[in-house]
């Protein structure tokens, strides 16, 4: 019996199949590329690699997770990046989403991997435990360690979606009794993107996505992996509260009027200068609002090992890199100090000034007196 030929379908032809027009996708190329950080001269380069680049074969793995990195995703502001970066990019395996289950859903995985070798991207969400031979997180009868080294080894690129495929995240907690692990500290031999975040931002996710469709390459990450243009800036840097900070002006408590007026929360335990995301920037539930804006302190999802990094309500001394920010009980002295010190000059200096403007009254009062006597 013949065998249904595949038909390979591009990003473009997905989303006109779907009912989107044409100017639908060029708001979608423009909105994305703005995300991804991208000139407005390469907007054209993304509509034109989508239009002619055939759906890039994903496998997304599940290990120990809460699943709140699929859930950003498909909960993404625009409706593009769920129909059709999800839902058309053939997305072959996925333990949450896909229809299939059991046998099924294992045949699929393994056709893609055998028909794509090294052409199909890795997605992980989610720790490896490494503990008692990989016995706490089994799946079908096979520890997460099997699994993951088995996909990982025909793929293209490895995506390490959110904390705990990132650095491990809650599970890998003191002390860690299931020694829960990292992507990247497993698999060697591939390149990995760490995409970071408790969970990470949807708009985050997708623009990683196209961005390896639309270049052919891996975004440029920094020193721990991460894309850059998600990852470059502290929550401090863009953070609405940044200028009360400056001023010393802060919240002592959570309902204080302080914390009422906007004040920055630095000193109720928020870890924003010493977090590298974009939740400032793009913020969460359609760009309305996150945890700052909201009345609550950053905890810092995003870096390594956050959940160990010190009580989430208490505020965080003599930071790495911090600088002249080391000591916020000092800021506020520094910036009332710094006032005073200026009124007091301020009313000097006019003192002086009007001296001297009363001095050259009287010399020119005099002069014209000599003059009219004359």
């Amino acid at each position: 019996m013949a065998t249904k030929k595949e038909v390979k379908e591009t990003y473009y032809e997905s989303i006109i199949k779907q009912g989107y027009s044409r100017r639908d996708f060029m708001k979608f190329a423009t909105y994305i590329a703005a995300y991804m950080g991208v000139e407005t001269s390469l907007v054209g380069q993304v509509a034109k690699s989508l239009e002619t680049t055939y759906r890039l074969p994903v496998i997304w793995e599940h290990f120990q997770e809460c699943t709140c990195c699929s859930e950003s995703f498909i909960r993404s502001d625009h409706p593009i990046v769920a129909d059709i970066i999800l839902d058309k990019i053939s997305l072959d395996y996925t333990l949450t989403l896909m229809a299939a289950s059991g046998h099924q859903a294992e045949a699929a995985k393994h056709a893609t991997m055998e028909k794509h070798n090294g052409e199909y991207i890795l997605c992980v969400e989610g720790s490896v435990p490494m503990g008692a031979d990989g016995n706490y997180c089994c799946i079908g009868g096979r520890s997460a360690k099997d699994i993951l080294v088995e996909a990982a080894e025909g793929a293209k690129a490895i995506i390490a979606w959110g904390s705990c495929a990132s650095n491990g995240c809650v599970q890998a907690a003191k002390p860690n009794p299931t020694d829960a692990t990292p992507i990247h500290k497993i698999i060697k031999n591939k390149p990995i993107i760490r995409v970071p975040g408790c969970p990470p931002i949807g708009e985050v996710m997708a623009g990683i996505i196209v961005h390896v469709v639309a270049f052919g390459r891996l975004p440029e990450l920094d020193r721990l992996g991460r894309p850059k243009a998600f990852y470059s800036k502290r929550v401090h840097d863009s953070c609405y509260r940044r200028p009360y900070y400056d001023a010393g002006l802060f919240a002592e408590t959570f309902d204080d009027q302080n914390a009422k007026d906007g004040y920055c929360l630095y000193k109720v335990g928020c870890k924003g200068p010493m977090t590298y995301n974009s939740c400032g920037i793009i913020k969460w539930n359609n760009g309305v609002s996150y945890p700052i804006q909201s009345g609550h302190g950053c905890i810092g999802c995003s870096e390594e090992n956050f959940w160990d990094n010190g009580p989430f309500y208490e505020r965080l001394t003599n930071l790495p890199g911090f600088g002249i920010e080391s000591n916020a009980d000092t800021i506020g002295k520094v910036a009332a100090g710094a006032l005073a010190g200026g009124i007091a000059l301020h009313a000097v200096a006019a003192n002086i000034s009007k001296r001297k403007e009363l001095r050259s009254r009287i010399s020119r009062g005099k002069s014209n007196e000599k003059n009219i006597s004359q």
